[in-house]
């Protein structure tokens, strides 16, 4: 199965039709029918431990407030896989992994499963993310849990290569460019080094300058890219499937890797 990585943005998108939204639902036409689909969100952060979410029907989480009743409504009634989430949980030897059945799908994974597999009726799993170690880590799992593919499995990471929600601008609309410099300026530079697979570049963004403290203020939607970019081997060409910006500086790069 091919990996994915989806630029998530609001949770409002789960009800809108834009060119985001369209894009995932045509995305979803077009990859090959996964067997189970594992999420890493940027939603389910577990300081000091690595879960695996192993419940037979996962809950609809709506990890969110101050949105239209309507999205607290909405549910994604797509079933899990206690096997294969339990496999996933043994692969990752760096970081012994737990099981839990104590979460379910958050924003960052439903909203946008949504669109891709409108029918939910493929099952679903997530990894959670140790928020406590550093970048490289979540790249050696990305790693790890690479080996699902040849089972099937689609990994998918579900975050934003930008994400600063004190400095959006709420009133902006989607758009090709980022309308802050700093916001375009980490974006470019993210996708020139997928375009070359600068895999180490891409595990110290930092490096990419000033533009990053803005663009990546906390690593919680940037490390679900590294998941990702983990578990593609190094031949595998980044795809990016849609890229843009919503309320000015999220950007919506969503990527694919493998055919």
């Amino acid at each position: 199965m091919p990996v994915i990585f989806i630029g998530h943005g609001s949770p409002m998108n789960v009800l809108r039709d834009n060119a985001f939204t369209r894009q995932l639902r045509a995305w979803g036409k077009a990859l090959p029918r996964p067997a189970a689909i594992l999420s890493i969100s940027a939603h389910w952060l577990t300081p000091e431990s690595t879960q695996l979410g192993v419940q037979a029907s996962p809950e609809t989480i709506h990890d969110f407030g101050g949105f239209p009743q309507a999205l607290h409504e909405m549910i994604y009634p797509a079933p899990g896989s206690p096997a294969l989430a339990r496999e996933a949980a043994a692969l990752l030897h760096a970081n012994p992994a737990g099981t839990t059945e104590e979460w379910g799908l958050d924003h960052g994974t439903w909203t946008v499963l949504h669109h891709l597999y409108p029918k939910a009726d493929i099952p679903v799993f997530q990894l959670s993310i140790d928020y406590a170690k550093p970048a490289d880590f979540h790249y050696r799992l990305g790693r790890e849990i690479s080996a699902l593919r040849s089972r099937g499995v689609l990994i998918m990471g579900s975050g934003n290569v930008v994400h600063n929600l004190r400095a959006t601008d709420r009133g902006a609309s989607d758009a090709p460019r980022a309308s802050r410099p700093w916001a375009q300026a980490f974006d470019d530079a993210v996708k020139k080094a997928l375009a070359t697979r600068d895999d180490p570049a891409l595990i110290a963004y930092e490096g990419f300058g000033e533009s990053a403290r803005m663009a990546v203020p906390t690593p919680d939607h940037y490390f679900p890219l590294l998941y990702a970019l983990g578990a593609a081997t190094r031949d595998e060409r980044a795809v990016s499937t849609f890229e843009g910006f919503q309320a000015g500086t999220l950007s919506m790069r969503c990527l694919q890797f493998g055919a």
